[in-house]
Order: structure tokens, then sequence, then C-alpha cells
């Protein structure tokens, strides 16, 4: 048994609000198992070199959108199975 999960984290530009993905940057991130949402969320912007950045965040299912504020890009960070 892992006592880690790992996320893959996607931060790009959008397009009427929908991503574009006409460029990307990608990592992975790893995680204790007990890790909260918030954890989750610092790392990932952490690892798109968006710490500080303020936006809205919201968490669906094993999913965490973040949308900085003032710019037309979202991260997404997804939880691997």
């Amino acid at each position: 048994m892992t006592d880690t999960i790992q996320l893959d984290v996607e931060y790009t530009d959008t397009f009427a609000g929908e991503a574009n993905y006409s460029w990307v940057k990608r990592a992975s991130v790893a995680l204790p198992c007990n890790a909260s949402n918030r954890t989750l969320a610092r790392r990932a912007k952490a690892a798109m070199g968006l710490s500080g950045a303020r936006g809205r965040g919201y968490h669906t299912g094993d999913t965490y959108e973040f949308r900085p504020y003032g710019y037309c890009m979202v991260m997404f960070a997804t939880v691997r199975q």
C-alpha cells in the first residue's frame, strides 16, 4: 500500500472561458494520502509558479480547478488513479 498520491497538474490559456490548450504546461506532484484540499491547492500552484497568485478555486471530485484573477488562464490538478 502506498502512502502518497500523485497529482497531474495542467496550466493553460482559455478562450471564451473554456480551456483552450493552444499552449500547456504540465507537472506531476506527490502528496501524502492524508493531505487536505488546501495543501493540494498550494502544492499545485507552486508547481506552476503561481504561489501567492489570487483567484478562484473549485474542488470537484478528484479535480481542483484554479482561475487566477486578471488572466485568461486556468489550472487543473487531478488525482491520478
